[in-house]
């Protein structure tokens, strides 16, 4: 571990990386350009350092300095101590989870790539709440889902409340970022997937219906609240399909519809030379 820096201001260009979590709107529109995003608590760091994101700094309250030794000791990077008040002043919040880390961003899968080698993959459309985008990523990792597709302005899945909200599973899952709406979905159709949309509309198929015998090959294409899906994504799709609902509610959230679909779609039998997801 490079030696711990002890930082006593919110002014110390060398914490640059932590500053304003809390604007939502700069976040978004610097982090990537910077190819970085900020890992939340000590779980979801090991999971980002395990799943090969490089460590540009560490930020921590002293009291995480002897818990996360094991991490921080072999770490070829900066590690910036600081006290809760200055942790607030630099971040915006109160650091609860006590540490935070900037990693760097690998590169993205093309469509096509995250497409070879799965079965089941989850299309999000202008789902544009982090939170949302990161819990429906959980949904697919725990449900067998291989990867997510995400159209040109759904919230960035590196946000740091979308890692907080999927506790990690957006470092285990891959997702390609389509730039072509809809016309990169002809990608996962070269792949033999067979397209889904999942809509509240009453002349949908059945989801329990039709996943009672699915295709090998599915992409469940899931879109933003309110809305839904644009009339682009449900004319590209193979079949439109429906949760019923009951007393009147006629929708989910989409975070919560996107993990009863995955959930109805798992894949019940291991790829060959794989382990069963189910």
């Amino acid at each position: 571990m490079s030696r711990a820096l002890v930082v006593r201001s919110a002014d110390d260009p060398a914490i640059a990386d932590y500053l304003r979590l809390t604007d939502a709107e700069w976040r978004r529109s610097v982090e990537p350009g910077l190819g970085l995003f900020v890992a939340e608590g000590d779980k979801v760091i090991r999971r980002a350092v395990a799943a090969g994101y490089p460590v540009r700094s560490v930020l921590c309250a002293p009291r995480w300095v002897e818990p996360m030794a094991d991490l921080l000791e072999p770490l070829d990077a900066p590690v910036y101590i600081a006290n809760d008040a200055v942790l607030k002043d630099i971040t915006g919040f109160d650091v609860h989870r006590g540490a935070l880390a900037a990693m760097g961003r690998l590169p993205l899968p093309s469509i096509a790539d995250l497409a070879a080698p799965s079965r089941r993959l989850l299309v999000l459309e202008g789902v544009v709440d982090p939170t949302n985008v990161g819990a429906a990523i959980r949904s697919a990792a725990a449900l067998g889902f291989e990867g997510v597709v995400l159209d040109p302005r759904c919230a960035d899945p590196l946000y740091r409340r979308a890692v907080k909200v999927s506790m990690g599973a957006v470092f285990t899952v891959p997702h390609a970022r389509a730039t072509r709406w809809p016309a990169d979905l002809a990608a996962l159709r070269d792949h033999g997937f067979v397209l889904w949309a999942l809509t509240p509309a009453d002349n949908a198929v059945d989801l329990e219906q039709i996943a009672a015998d699915p295709p090998e090959r599915v992409a469940l294409l899931v879109g933003t609240e309110g809305p839904g899906l644009s009339r682009h994504a449900l004319a590209a799709a193979d079949a439109q399909v429906r949760i019923p609902m009951h007393a009147g509610v006629d929708s989910l959230n989409v975070a919560a519809a996107a993990a009863v679909a995955c959930y109805a779609l798992r894949p019940r039998t291991a790829p060959e030379g794989g382990d069963s997801m189910a």
